[in-house]
């Protein structure tokens, strides 16, 4: 490769912001089957800065000043052919031991919940990822000793990706990319924020669930005359705490991306139409137990098979309300009547001998139903829900179902006896409430049915364990903004954390009384829902060519994250939808409407139809593990789904963002939707 000159010129503006910004550069360069060369860069006369030998590259970098924001504009032009990744590191002056890092909807504080098989300081105390793995692109680093914070946040319009042919180690790209990297390090004590392009990522890969790979740089093919054009904007501040930092990040993000909705494909009445046929075509009745068969499901054909889930992936129960009403609305009396012998046959056979729900059975296993003896929270939360919100909707329409009382009382009852002394309740347990996981994360899931116990069965002490355990939310995670272990298949930061939370404050809210409470339980709904926000996508990433979802047009805004330990999108919304439309209009943040009409119509992208089944087999069938990032769930990879999938919990996602104000109706005594109400 002939070495000829590097230039970089500072405009006088930009040079100006040098002062401000203590950045430094380096380059990389690939010769086609040797090792890359690095080179950093210096500043010289003039804002002229000079490699440590000549290359075949110019490199202009202008830096704008407006307030507190600085614009990072990097123009790299090549004399020849070349392969090239561009680094770049912010010195911020921080004392790495005094920050807490950031990069939303994959890294919080030091991700020190996640496992050493996960991305954490428990493996490095310094990280760098390629872009798509976030839902904004952005890094912050927080100043917990001074309040101070900055960040770098990529702005990028075009939309493209390539087909790597290597996944590890130094990988000239296949073809044009605009994914770049960011990240963190800690450099001789001081904290840096690294930002560049192409991406690249180290010291390790995170390539599928608890499996780190080795570190990989990509170098970017630049012919002879080209110029390859990129933009970051660094933002500094101050905030009283991490949680006033998170926040404000976010709003700064979502005025910067400005996300707008998507193009809807389906009116609401359409996109039921289309999950009911999850309904009928799911629906499993050769067992003790009928159910909806959502979970461990071949998208190739999605068979039903033995496997019967109340909550968390399942939601078999909910599925059934859902159905039932539905059915009975619209006429689709065989939707409605398998939806009821679901129901009697959870009365019936669906609870184990302390009176729990029999929450995960496998047919499959065992024709009689295995059960492993470990029972949940959360399922047992999510069912309760489920039951609840069924026995309110017959009572309105004039029906009791008294054993069904009983039954829900039986486990509310339950709950107490299993609440710690400190509100809290462990993740898992057996039907003796033999704690097995005394981890205090899914706390959050109980809140909701309690409180709407209080309100359908009028017992006082269903709203003071309710209390009890937002109290500890409030002390335990949001005080400390340590969202983390909701859900049931991983032990780390998630999503499911702070939207469950977000979402039992929401009930608080709507079953207090007393005003003062009320605004209480407000504020803690506000506060918890950015972090909640913070895992949903502001932009779209990009996809190859070859890469389906790239290929359908997929946009991801408005899809979220899952957990530091399962880095793929998904459609988990439920109630979230309308918590943002409460805290809209309750708090005046317009953001947060605005986000949920993102929501409303970005989710509904890939629900598979005639003549747009997006690789699913069977029409209404939510795909759930949308893998839009260099990682998979075990087969398939970026742009595809993994082979196994649970529609049960995408349908009734979806179903609950679809049927807005229900728990409110549910709080103000108006039930949900009446036969007589439709015309």
């Amino acid at each position: 490769m002939k070495i000829s000159a590097v230039i970089i010129s500072l405009s006088c503006i930009a040079y100006a912001a040098a002062a401000q910004e203590n950045i430094s550069g380096s380059i990389s360069l690939k010769s086609p089957g040797n090792p890359a060369v690095t080179l950093g860069l210096s500043e010289g006369r003039d804002g002229i800065l000079t490699a440590e030998e000549p290359l075949p590259l110019s490199i202009k970098r202008e830096l704008t000043v407006t307030g507190n924001t600085t614009l990072v504009e990097l123009s790299v032009t090549a004399d020849e052919l070349s392969y090239f990744n561009a680094g770049q590191s912010l010195h911020t002056g921080f004392d790495h031991e005094d920050c807490l890092f950031y990069m939303p909807g994959f890294w919080y504080r030091k991700n020190l919940r996640s496992p050493e098989s996960a991305p954490s300081f428990q493996t490095s105390d310094s990280w760098t990822v390629r872009e798509d793995r976030l839902s904004t692109p952005l890094t912050g680093i927080y100043n917990t000793r001074t309040g101070e914070y900055c960040t770098v946040l990529r702005l990028e319009d075009s939309r493209c990706d390539a087909q790597p042919c290597h996944s590890a180690g130094e990988v000239i790209l296949s073809g044009r990319t605009s994914i770049g990297y960011t990240g963190f390090n800690d450099s001789e004590g001081k904290a840096e924020i690294v930002f560049g392009y192409p991406y690249r990522e180290e010291p390790l890969s995170y390539i599928r669930k608890l499996t780190l790979a080795p570190a990989v740089e990509t170098f970017m093919k630049i012919e002879a005359g080209e110029t390859c054009r990129l933009s970051w904007e660094i933002r500094r501040g101050k905030a009283e705490s991490w949680s006033d930092f998170v926040e404000e990040v976010w709003k700064y993000s979502f005025d910067r991306l400005s996300p707008a909705p998507v193009e809807p494909k389906h009116s609401q009445e359409e996109a039921k139409a289309l999950l009911a046929e999850y309904f009928g075509q799911s629906y499993v009745d050769r067992y003790p137990l009928k159910y909806y068969s959502g979970v461990g499901l071949r998208t190739a054909d999605c068979l039903p098979n033995g496997k019967a889930e109340v909550g968390f992936i399942g939601r078999v129960l909910m599925n059934a309300f859902n159905a039932l009403e539905y059915g009975q609305t619209h006429s689709t009396y065989r939707l409605a009547e398998q939806a009821g012998a679901v129901f009697d046959s959870y009365l019936e056979s669906g609870f184990t001998p302390g009176g729990l729900f029999r929450e995960n059975v496998d047919f499959d296993a065992d024709p009689s139903g295995y059960e492993d003896g470990i029972y949940s929270i959360r399922r047992q939360s999510e069912g309760v829900c489920a039951v609840l919100a069924y026995l309110d909707y017959e009572k309105m329409n004039g029906r009791e179902h008294p054993e069904w009382e009983k039954r829900i009382r039986t486990v509310l009852d339950r709950f107490l006896g299993l609440q710690n002394a400190d509100g809290s309740f462990p993740r898992k347990f057996d039907d003796a409430l033999n704690v097995k996981d005394p981890s205090g994360g899914s706390t959050s899931s109980a809140v909701l049915p309690l409180a709407m116990g209080y309100r359908f069965f009028k017992d006082r002490d269903y709203l003071l364990s309710a209390e009890a355990a937002s109290e500890y939310l409030e002390k335990e995670l949001i005080d400390k903004a340590d969202y983390f272990s909701s859900t049931l298949d991983a032990n780390c930061e998630d999503k499911e954390a702070s939207l469950y939370t977000s979402t039992a404050m929401y009930y608080m809210y709507l079953v207090e009384k007393n005003r003062e409470k009320k605004e209480h339980y407000a504020g803690l709904c506000l506060e918890s829902a950015y972090f909640a926000l913070s895992w949903y996508y502001l932009w779209d990433v990009p996809f190859a060519q070859g890469q389906m979802l790239g290929d359908v047009g997929f946009r991801s805004r408005g899809w979220g994250n899952v957990s530091v330990e399962n880095n793929h999108i998904d459609v988990f919304v439920f109630e979230f939808a309308d918590v943002l439309d409460f805290l809209a209009g309750h708090f005046g943040e317009t953001r947060f409407s605005d986000f949920t009409d993102i929501i409303r119509t970005s989710m509904l992208q890939l629900l598979p139809e005639k003549g747009a089944m997006y690789d699913i087999s069977r029409e209404g069938y939510c795909p759930e593990v949308v893998q839009h990032t260099a990682w998979d769930y075990g087969k398939n990879g970026k742009g595809f789904y993994n082979d196994i999938f649970a529609p049960g919990w995408t349908v009734a996602s979806l179903w609950q963002m679809l049927s807005p104000g229900r728990a409110e109706k549910f709080f103000n005594g108006n039930g949900t939707i009446r036969q007589t109400d439709i015309k």
